[in-house]
């Protein structure tokens, strides 16, 4: 069985990072192996406090299981460090045949930035060019092409399409620009790889219970289907299904605390492997 592997933070909450990794990938029948890149004490409420994984332990982390596991897919969350940018590059750049779904986590649902200008460089040098997909939202995207979010600016499928070509054109992977910030009824994601444009368009979710995570989800919703062998197309609509039931499911784990639930829908059972 090909398994998957996530580099990211751990959510104390268990809604988001690894947590939410974990669980995307144990719904598409994966082993997840987890590398964490950081410790954050958070709930649905906001991020009290984070500590940085040093860069010689992310090595060790990614040392004891590239190699040894059977990964078919990665994905990346919320990497702040250059230095463990540069860390986890030099390590997953040496296997080319791990498809890698870049999520450039940089922008806080408040607005606010996540990363230091050197992670940033890090990240646009290292990791986008070595990318099988990366999932930015509409902010990121901007970002990611050295400009400031334009608040102001439609969230459209046409913005979208605009940011998705030019961030293949600067960095030579397959880009996924996510509409979640729009405010129509529908929400449009954009994917290019570099020869087709495609999108995937969702009816909102009114007033949903959790949204918290879905980020996390679908990359590594993207990633357990890659590992499958499923198409990117593909790979991308079967984690745009699971982060839209996961939204439609989402229940109550506390007062005003929400998390995200599963599609109703569980997939059959990958074959097990038989010894002669």
């Amino acid at each position: 069985m090909k398994c998957c592997l996530t580099i990211a933070g751990s959510d104390s909450g268990g809604n988001a990072g690894v947590q939410a990794d974990l669980r995307a990938f144990h719904y598409f029948g994966r082993h997840g192996c987890t590398v964490l890149s950081a410790l954050t004490a958070q709930n649905p409420f906001g991020v009290g406090a984070i500590y940085g994984v040093p860069a010689d332990f992310i090595a060790a982390q990614l040392d004891a299981v590239l190699g040894v596991y059977d990964i078919g897919a990665l994905k990346t969350g919320m990497l702040a460090d250059a230095e463990a940018i540069e860390t986890i590059a030099g390590r997953i750049g040496r296997h080319p045949d791990i498809a890698k779904v870049i999520d450039p986590v940089m922008i806080a649902t408040s607005g606010a930035r996540l990363v230091s200008a050197a992670a940033l460089e890090a990240a646009k040098k290292l990791l986008l060019p070595m990318a099988t997909v990366i999932t930015p939202n509409l902010p990121e995207a901007e970002m990611l092409l050295g400009r400031e979010a334009d608040e102001s600016a439609a969230a459209d499928a046409l913005r979208a399409a605009e940011l998705a070509r030019e961030l293949h054109e600067r960095y030579g992977c397959a880009v996924l620009v996510k509409g979640g910030h729009g405010a129509g009824r529908t929400a449009v994601d954009v994917l290019f790889d570099g020869d087709t444009l495609r999108e995937y368009a969702l009816e909102r979710i009114e007033h949903p219970v959790s949204t918290h995570g879905t980020g996390c989800s679908l990359a590594a919703a993207i990633a357990a289907e890659l590992a499958a062998g499923k198409t990117l197309a593909d790979a991308v609509q079967g984690a745009k299904d699971y982060v839209h039931g996961a939204i439609a499911n989402s229940y109550w784990v506390g007062e005003g605390c929400g998390v995200l639930g599963l599609p109703q829908h569980i997939p059959e059972p990958l074959p097990t492997a038989r010894s002669s």
